[in-house]
């Protein structure tokens, strides 16, 4: 499939590649299908978001592990089922970005998207009271 996008141009997408959010992202409801677009190389530093349903909708995300943000995370048997059931280990935590005009960069540690790299399928937890761990701040903030 091809998708033609503002910010990325003509995007060739292979739909066995397409990630499904079951219940869309809190506040693009309508958007449930995105593409994982990311730098050329072994390790992006960051990756991108891209929406299938809406074009000019796309968001900054970086593994929650570059920058040393570990999570002790609950999930409902709900949203286990909605993930298509992995182990916790099968599961890549993302966290989005944003850099508010004349703002340093910042990333989202409460709403992390949970992704099964596998069943392609995520949610994004929204407003989450978990325990953050930083391990490694120094050695992630000199690789960012």
């Amino acid at each position: 499939m091809q998708l033609v996008t503002p910010h990325f141009g003509t995007l060739e997408v292979d739909e066995s590649t397409i990630i499904t959010f079951p219940l869309g992202l809190p506040g693009f409801e309508h958007c449930s299908r995105f593409k994982l677009l990311h730098e050329e190389g072994p390790e992006p530093k960051v990756m991108w978001l891209q929406s299938l349903d809406d074009v000019d909708l796309f968001f900054s995300v970086v593994e929650a592990s570059r920058l040393g943000v570990n999570y002790n995370i609950t999930l409902t048997d709900e949203e286990v089922a909605l993930l298509g059931h992995p182990s916790a280990e099968e599961l890549l935590l993302l966290l989005t970005l944003a850099k508010p005009q004349g703002r340093p960069l910042k990333a989202n540690t409460q709403s992390p998207i949970l992704l099964n790299p596998e069943a392609r399928l995520a949610i994004q937890k929204v407003a989450l009271r978990a325990e953050i761990v930083f391990t490694n701040v120094a050695a992630a903030m000199k690789s960012a």
